[in-house]
């Protein structure tokens, strides 16, 4: 579905990503895990377009779009739900969700909101809402629903957990999970690395912008070095 090959990316003189080279397998759950500071949203936003690619190269389905403009990415069916959520917040939520999908005609919205709010049934009561005002909870799910509302085949997801309570947590999790058995691909950026080996079915590791360990999130679990060494676990 996705290929990097020796990306390196960052902000002008700073180089955050160093020769990265990953592949997500379709239909499938990525953990990109690592450390504050490890490149792992930086990955993320340069996947979408919106960090410079310093080297290297991506392939989505097949396709070079090192050169793309993130618009573009868009309409090739890549989204993500950033670091923060960057909601509009003096929108309401169904106006947040029209928003999302304006990349696709009109007359899908209804069909795409409802999606939605299926995968996330609190929105349907906070619909008119404005966003600024839901719960952290709320505005992570309508995060995610925002870019769900562009279609994508791959979704990236920077920092499910943060800040959110165990009870919501489950309930983005129980999404991925019914995002990931429809067929969608997920790049999960994930403080809470416990969680994200439960459901992932890979997991690449990075520190200070370089991948330290490949491979699937059963054999993660397994490691004890990998678990201690890397990822601050035992």
């Amino acid at each position: 579905m996705l290929e990097l090959q020796s990306l390196s990316a960052g902000y002008g003189a700073f180089q955050a990503v160093h020769e990265l080279s990953l592949t997500l397998r379709p239909g499938t759950i990525t953990g990109l895990l690592g450390p504050n500071g490890a490149g792992k949203s930086s990955t993320l936003m340069c996947i979408a377009g919106h960090v410079a690619r310093q080297a290297g190269s991506l392939r989505f389905d097949g396709q070079d779009i090192s050169g793309l403009p993130a618009t573009e990415r868009v309409r090739r069916g890549i989204a993500i739900s950033p670091e923060g959520r960057r909601l509009f917040k003096d929108l309401s939520v169904e106006d947040n969700l029209r928003v999302g999908g304006m990349v696709q005609p009109a007359r899908v919205f209804r069909e795409d909101r409802d999606r939605v709010l299926a995968l996330f049934p609190r929105l349907s009561e906070r619909l008119h809402s404005l966003a600024g005002n839901l719960s952290g909870g709320e505005q992570q799910m309508l995060a995610i629903g925002r870019a769900l509302m562009t279609r994508p085949r791959l979704v990236m997801i920077d920092e499910l957990s943060l800040g959110l309570m165990p009870k919501v947590i489950d309930l983005c999790y129980q999404a991925l999970m019914t995002l990931r058995a429809e067929g969608m691909t997920i790049l999960l950026v994930e403080q809470n690395t416990e969680r994200a080996l439960q459901v992932a079915d890979d997991v690449c590791v990075l520190e200070s912008g370089r991948s330290v360990w490949q491979g699937s999130a059963a054999t993660a679990r397994q490691d004890p070095d990998l678990l201690s060494a890397y990822l601050g676990l035992l």
